[in-house]
């Protein structure tokens, strides 16, 4: 069985520090803003804070979820801030970002789980920010495709929605999730016109051939971007670490993606969902633009 006690020399992540980190840090604490990268211990915080980015959550900090692999606060909210979408406008003003990611606690205490807030704050960027790429990473909705409906119809440019992890460990992992909801929540997506995006985790004790029938899934759905990176546990109270996976493993899980026909496929130790989401965006469209233009070749 594999010592999982220390972490191998290749899950080292850059401490935060920086003008880029402070301006960031500021930024976020001035607009009143929760980001996925402090509530969920993203250990590439300071990299991405640094290079000045940041993933804004809204709907407050407090998840109505309790996923094993999570270290989001679970809980009651408190928070239906009406207000946030104007503040995250404003907060990628004043980045410039060109590709701007936004995700949220899941929120099943709203009738319509903080819907009509994912749609106002969409519409507030491209408002404020017109040129700006808008990546959304939703929770499931719960598999009611009308309020999933109501935040397409914002017209963000990504929609990402994570699996996780492979079907078999759903329920002890993601404990209120199920794969065949999340799976459908993407093919709505799709069937929609958007570009799709999801992520896993591994090293939480699936096995090779479930991440090959979940890559198959992925790819049968039609889900144009994939992100792998290895699980963390963030408490000793969360999901243990069954292995740290090795750069070689996670580069033949690529190849397979991309074998597979998934456009654009990000396999890495730190690999997250929106870890560098701008690029894995800029690739996806290079690789859109080839796959077309190898269609049309004459044969």
């Amino acid at each position: 069985m594999q010592d999982t006690a220390r972490k191998p020399a290749w899950l080292r992540a850059k401490l935060p520090s920086g003008p880029g980190y402070s301006a960031v840090r500021k930024l976020v604490d001035d607009h009143k803003l929760h980001t996925v990268c402090q509530s969920a211990q993203c250990p590439n915080l300071g990299e991405c804070w640094s290079r000045g980015t940041a993933t804004v959550m809204i709907l407050g900090n407090i998840c109505t979820r309790s996923c094993n692999f999570c270290a989001i606060q679970t809980g009651r909210p408190t928070e239906h801030d009406l207000g946030e979408p104007a503040r995250v406008a404003e907060a990628v003003a004043v980045m410039n970002l060109k590709h701007c990611v936004v995700t949220s606690v899941a929120r099943d205490d709203l009738k319509d789980g903080g819907a009509a807030v994912w749609a106002a704050t969409i519409r507030a960027i491209r408002h404020r920010m017109p040129q700006t790429a808008i990546e959304v990473l939703t929770p499931d909705w719960k598999g009611k495709t009308e309020l999933l409906d109501l935040v397409l119809d914002a017209k963000p440019d990504i929609f990402n929605h994570n699996l996780e992890t492979v079907e078999r460990l759903q329920k002890p992992v993601r404990v209120q999730a199920r794969y065949d909801r999340s799976r459908l929540i993407l093919r709505h997506a799709k069937s929609r016109g958007f570009t799709t995006k999801t992520g896993i985790m591994l090293g939480l004790g699936e096995e090779a051939h479930e991440i090959e029938q979940t890559l198959r899934d992925i790819a049968a759905d039609r889900t144009d971007i994939l992100t792998i990176g290895q699980y963390l546990q963030p408490t000793s109270q969360h999901w243990p670490v069954a292995r740290w996976v090795h750069p070689d493993e996670f580069a033949k899980w690529k190849e397979i993606g991309l074998g597979l026909g998934i456009g654009v496929v990000e396999s890495g130790a730190m690999v997250r969902s929106s870890y560098h989401a701008d690029e894995q965006s800029q690739k996806y469209t290079g690789a859109e633009h080839l796959n077309t233009a190898n269609a049309l070749a004459p044969a």
